[in-house]
């Protein structure tokens, strides 16, 4: 997700549950439907997506939700009710300023560089770890929410060099022994 879609992100489009129970089950998940844009408005409409949430995920996030519960009851009246998913202790929206604090909190947290890492490098990273797994273009591009390849092409090009190779990789496999038959002609 992109940061101005996380900042508001509400409670009542996660669902950290999903339906287990259903044949095929349906995962936890977020409904980005908003961004923090002028309007509400998300970047493109193909950025309102649903995403399934990874179990991890989920189980962070509902102790996200419980801490924020606490924190609701510790703020008593000057608590803000919301019901955004990431507010500051007094329950206002968190502007992005907060976001970058916090990030650069949990990056030296998780050792890493906080002035090398923002938000924006995650989305990146995932890119790059999609393409490395083996997801096709258009399914990053839903994932991340974009209008069409074209731009997930020219951005993020870098991270995609594993899953452009991966034809030419194929194509040697697959005639590794044309040479060989060449030679005999």
């Amino acid at each position: 997700m992109r940061t101005e879609e996380v900042r508001a992100l509400r409670w009542d489009m996660v669902d950290l549950k999903g339906r287990p129970d259903d044949d095929p089950p349906v995962p936890a998940s977020v409904s980005v439907w908003r961004s923090v844009r002028e309007g509400g408005d998300t970047k493109t409409k193909k950025s309102r997506r649903t995403l399934a949430l990874p179990a991890l995920c989920a189980q962070v996030l509902a102790l996200h939700g419980q801490r924020q519960d606490e924190a609701r009851k510790q703020a008593g009246d000057v608590w803000h009710e919301t019901g955004l998913v990431s507010v500051s202790q007094a329950g206002t929206p968190l502007d992005a300023a907060n976001v970058r604090r916090s990030f650069r909190r949990v990056a030296r947290a998780a050792g890493l560089k906080d002035d090398e890492w923002t938000p924006r490098e995650l989305r990146h990273s995932f890119v790059s770890i999609a393409s490395a797994l083996g997801l096709t273009l258009e399914q990053i591009v839903d994932l991340v929410g974009h209008a069409g390849t074209r731009v997930t092409e020219a951005v993020y090009r870098h991270q995609l060099r594993p899953m452009l190779v991966t034809g030419a990789e194929t194509m040697d496999r697959l005639f590794k022994a044309a040479p060989e038959r060449a030679a005999g002609t």
